[in-house]
């Protein structure tokens, strides 16, 4: 076991409050959540930021040492990855997102250019017992994750937000939403349901009043699938329900068809009964009908709203209302209507205008 110095610490490992003097040992179990040190090995002039656990962004360089967590990624709009079987020190391995996760890069989007290469470090130690000199290999997240978690909303009405695919609006909706509820009085508690592991998207929902955020990483998940979803949904339902907020907030990362689970969550009879209002965030009219018809045809699920690119002027918006039978509202530009508009689907009071 070695010292190495860390330059960056990414937001995956924000639980273990580590240090930037590490040990790292050479046993790497290749393992989703495993934190690791590696050391970057080239300069990238676009997509070549980390997400600190500070939750600030800053700019990755050859030769910083950073820590992150292996992990796979299925990015429709970005690097797409996967695991490695063996691990050893030297070994180069690529950061697939900005939050830290780390894995075998498998397909790019040329937009994005090459990832960052990283040669491998070690594994960070943890050392959960007082005294222990050995340690076990960290990962991350408050606790694990359960099978097959309990779903208790306690009568909390639930929004949830969806989107036809990656950059849709739905951050975007889902800090509208959050705000005008807040205006309205109500105490909201938000999370994220699906993605590969970055916290800037609950940060802005705090930042837009969310009273306590949650999102997957902090129960072990690096990034969702079909088979994790459901449970991270079903724990953070439950977790922020005890904490008795008027209404929770949460927003289905990726689209409605995708590698990260939004089919498998909206598929689970549970999460659909628990839900009072789904937001539905589309790209063009087009995607809006499609999104449509997919939830209501697929899941049994009636969108409240539209919202997102389709909805940025009255042709998009006059579209969706007369084929689609949805109201349509922008989260930009008309921001305070779609909040209105969703405080009182759920039932919960307008406040007076003073």
């Amino acid at each position: 076991m070695k010292t190495v110095i860390a330059d960056k610490i990414a937001s995956i490992a924000q639980h273990l409050n580590l240090k930037r003097e590490l040990r790292v040992s050479a046993d790497i179990p290749c393992e989703e959540g495993v934190v690791i040190a590696a050391e970057v090995l080239n300069n990238k002039s676009t997509y070549n930021q980390l997400e600190l656990t500070s939750g600030r962004m800053a700019v990755v360089k050859k030769g910083d040492i950073v820590v992150g967590a292996l992990g796979h990624r299925k990015a429709l709009f970005g690097y797409s990855g996967h695991i490695p079987e063996t691990l050893a020190v030297g070994d180069t391995l690529q950061l697939l997102n900005m939050g830290g996760v780390i894995g075998v890069c498998d397909s790019i989007n040329a937009s994005f250019g090459q990832p960052f290469d990283a040669r491998v470090l070690g594994a960070v130690p943890d050392f959960p017992y007082l005294g222990e000199r050995i340690g076990v290999p960290a990962r991350i997240g408050m606790q694990k994750l359960a099978a097959e978690p309990v779903l208790d909303t306690q009568g909390v009405p639930v929004v949830a937000i969806a989107g036809t695919c990656m950059n849709s609006g739905k951050t975007a909706a889902a800090c509208a939403i959050v705000s005008r509820l807040r205006h309205h009085g109500h105490t909201v508690d938000a999370f994220k349901a699906t993605g590969v592991s970055l916290r800037r998207d609950i940060l802005a929902m705090e930042d837009a009043g969310a009273r306590n955020t949650l999102i997957f990483t902090d129960f072990g998940v690096a990034c969702t699938t079909g088979l994790n979803g459901p449970a991270a949904t079903r724990t953070m339902l439950t977790r922020l329900a005890a904490n008795k907020p008027d209404v929770i907030v949460f927003e289905l990362g990726d689209g409605i068809l995708g590698a990260y689970g939004v089919e498998a969550i909206l598929r689970d009879a549970g999460i659909r009964d628990a839900l009072t209002c789904l937001v539905l965030c589309a790209n063009d009219p087009v995607a809006a009908w499609g999104g449509v018809k997919l939830l209501r045809e697929d899941f049994g699920i009636e969108p409240a709203i539209v919202t997102g690119p389709a909805t940025d002027n009255d042709v998009g918006k006059d579209i969706i209302v007369q084929r689609m039978g949805v109201k349509a509202i922008n989260a930009v530009t008309d921001s305070m209507q779609l909040g209105d508009a969703v405080t009182t689907h759920v039932g919960l009071r307008l406040s007076q205008p003073s």
